[in-house]
């Protein structure tokens, strides 16, 4: 009787052992995806930067300055590797994308272009998927990293090797709130 109770503990150990590693490998791996999803509409803006920088140059050659920054800004987003440094070159690209938006203010016959307003349009629909990913992304890690912490899935998760993750946040709160703005 006593070896059937320790086998039925055992087992029930066993069964909740592998429940556990399955459920933080699934959380893991949806983390992974989401964060997935923010690097490829993170790239998605970044293609679209060289061609609004070209059509605002069009219109405002002796503005070089600001196109500089934004390149820089640009190639440092593409560079980045990890969370935290990816935040760090969001918060640079916002802000130099809302000085050329600035300097296309400047410009009534660039405000009119045509090229120019489509590329505003997918730009704002960029960012708009650019932050429901980053919200996508930052729950994931709040649960993932929740069940990490939690007793016993924290015994579990140590013996595993399962790491908390990272958050995205951009370091320029007004930056998150207040999308790039564009006016026609």
């Amino acid at each position: 009787m006593i070896l059937w109770i320790i086998l039925a503990i055992a087992i029930i150990l066993v069964i909740y052992l592998v429940a556990t590693y399955n459920g933080l490998v699934t959380m893991r791996n949806r983390v992974d995806e989401a964060w997935s999803d923010i690097t490829v509409q993170l790239k998605r803006r970044a293609d679209l930067i060289p061609n609004l920088v070209n059509t605002v140059k069009g219109y405002a050659a002796h503005e070089s300055g600001v196109f500089e920054n934004v390149v820089k800004a640009r190639e440092m987003m593409l560079n980045a590797q990890g969370v935290a440094d990816t935040a760090k070159a969001e918060n640079q690209l916002q802000d130099t994308l809302k000085s050329l938006f600035a300097v296309a203010e400047n410009y009534p016959d660039l405000k009119a272009s045509q090229n120019f307003a489509e590329l505003q349009r997918e730009l704002v629909d960029t960012e708009d998927k650019i932050q429901g990913s980053r919200r996508f992304y930052n729950g994931g890690v709040r649960d993932y990293n929740t069940k990490i912490d939690q007793f016993p899935n924290n015994i579990f998760a140590g013996m595993f090797k399962f790491t908390k993750r990272e958050f995205f946040e951009v370091e320029d709160r007004a930056s998150i709130e207040q999308p790039v703005e564009v006016q026609f």
